[in-house]
């Protein structure tokens, strides 16, 4: 008896959950929510139309990924970010990324390359369009385009992790024009020189545009520290 194959699923459908929580990363790293603001469960259960089971699981995700802090006796907060945080969470981005670009670059492939273009093209769009979740949903499939092609999954793993506080920081650091370069230049020199398979100029690439990003946040944080 022949057992019938199963069409692999191209894109699992999001759960109710999985939606509540891009809603509230987005929430956060946008700004709609302040660092330190409460998060009150009624009020959230009102807008988003779900239950609290939801709301409270949603809350211990975003916990887990450093955007909500929860205080004895006061309840979750959104996090406060500061430098300390901030330039451990470059140093990590530093280390892997320029690893990552260097490994992609010496064994980029034709489909690589394609992939890694559409990805820049579709962050350009997000950026036009100023969806903040089109941007960090194009900006993470650029990156995860590198450090698969690097074969560096354990890397990309930990960036996951961090991926919020990330993301909290691009939208911080992304509309400030008192900078070296623009953002979406630096990811064009990045993608060029891992294109170009030069992984030299790739992780140099990388150096630049983290350099640039880390000295605005430090100079904005420094701004908002009390």
């Amino acid at each position: 008896m022949n057992t019938p194959s199963l069409e692999k699923i191209a894109q699992p459908p999001q759960t109710l959950r999985d939606m509540v929580q891009e809603r509230m990363r987005d929430a956060i790293i946008t700004g709609h929510f302040k660092p330190g603001e409460r998060l009150v469960e009624r009020p959230l259960c009102e807008q988003l139309g779900v239950s609290r089971t939801v709301v409270r699981e949603t809350i211990r995700y975003l916990e887990a990924e450093g955007l909500v802090e929860i205080l004895p006796g006061h309840g979750p907060i959104v996090a406060e970010m500061n430098w300390s945080d901030a330039r451990q969470i470059y140093d990590i981005r530093r280390m892997l990324e320029t690893a990552a670009a260097r490994a992609c670059a010496l064994s980029v492939t034709g489909d690589r390359a394609k992939r890694l273009k559409s990805a820049l093209a579709d962050l350009q769009k997000g950026i036009d369009s100023g969806v903040a979740s089109d941007l960090f949903a194009a900006t993470n499939r650029f990156y995860q385009e590198i450090f698969e092609g690097a074969g560096h999954n354990v890397a990309w793993e930990i960036v996951q992790r961090l991926n919020g506080r990330i993301s909290r920081l691009r939208m911080m650091t992304l509309s400030d024009t008192n900078r070296e370069k623009p953002g979406p230049s630096h990811m064009l020199s990045i993608c060029e020189a891992i294109v170009a398979g030069d992984p030299e100029t790739a992780e140099r690439a990388v150096h630049a545009h983290l350099a640039d990003t880390a000295a605005i946040a430090e100079r904005l944080l420094a701004a908002q520290a009390p």
